[in-house]
């Protein structure tokens, strides 16, 4: 019975050491799944911003210009300290907008690692 004791004993021990060395790579796996989703999320308002921009260029009557009303439709925290910018392209009956956003980072050492999200909507012009 003794022997039975320190073998379990011991191999508490061993499973507290693999636990130590399996959670550095759960939090990693983790912190990419959530940049993954910033990511995601960064290319879908860049959508958004596109087509508020092109759809406001549109009309004849705006309060907003078509930047303004572009980065009115995003999330602020996208649109601040100049990570989000807009092209403009006009001919054949259509306006595009192009909303380009800096995709935000969580890893502070790692700003500009991810590079940038860019979407375009064109809509008919009266």
């Amino acid at each position: 019975m003794t022997g039975t004791k320190r073998r379990s004993a011991r191999d508490r021990g061993q499973v507290a050491i693999e636990y130590m060395g399996f959670i550095p790579l759960m939090l990693l796996v983790g912190l990419c799944a959530i940049q993954l989703g910033i990511a995601a999320y960064a290319t879908n308002q860049a959508g958004t911003g596109a087509r508020a921009a092109a759809r406001t260029a549109t009309q004849d009557q705006r309060e907003l210009g078509p930047e303004q009303a572009g980065r009115s439709a995003m999330s602020d925290w996208l649109t601040k300290e100049n990570h989000t910018t807009f092209q403009h392209h006009s001919g054949g009956g259509t306006v595009t907008y192009t909303a380009r956003v800096k995709v935000p980072s969580i890893i502070p050492w790692m700003q500009d690692a991810f590079g940038y999200a860019e979407r375009s909507s064109t809509m008919p012009h009266k």
